[in-house]
């Protein structure tokens, strides 16, 4: 999957911003929480307990430089030899979700008012 169609991805879920920082990266946030940071060499996301003990040996894929160094449970992919692009669209809004719903209530219903 491309860059442009990783964005396209993540501008589709509801009220999200686009910041583009830390050296050109694609950062997508709802509520100002990260859930997806687009770089040149890959896509980071946040992911289930359950999903980054499965994926992060996997080929193509490991934990988020910096992110999981720091005990989050975020994940790397790293182009082609990754998840195929059906799995990495399904991880992308799974992350939106959890930190969507990891805002609080009154915040969720603002965004989404």
């Amino acid at each position: 999957m491309t860059r442009e169609e990783i964005n396209a991805i993540c501008r589709s879920l509801r009220a999200v911003t686009h910041v583009v920082q830390w050296g050109g990266a694609d950062v997508w946030k709802v509520g100002g929480k990260v859930f997806a940071i687009n770089w040149d060499d890959g896509v980071t996301f946040k992911a289930s307990d359950m999903a980054f003990e499965v994926l992060q040996g996997g080929p193509g894929i490991g934990p988020a430089p910096y992110m999981a160094s720091r005990g989050l449970k975020w994940l790397k992919n790293y182009g082609t030899e990754g998840l195929s692009d059906a799995a990495l669209r399904d991880h992308l809004v799974a992350s939106y979700d959890m930190v969507f719903a990891g805002l609080t209530k009154k915040k969720q219903v603002e965004l989404l008012g």
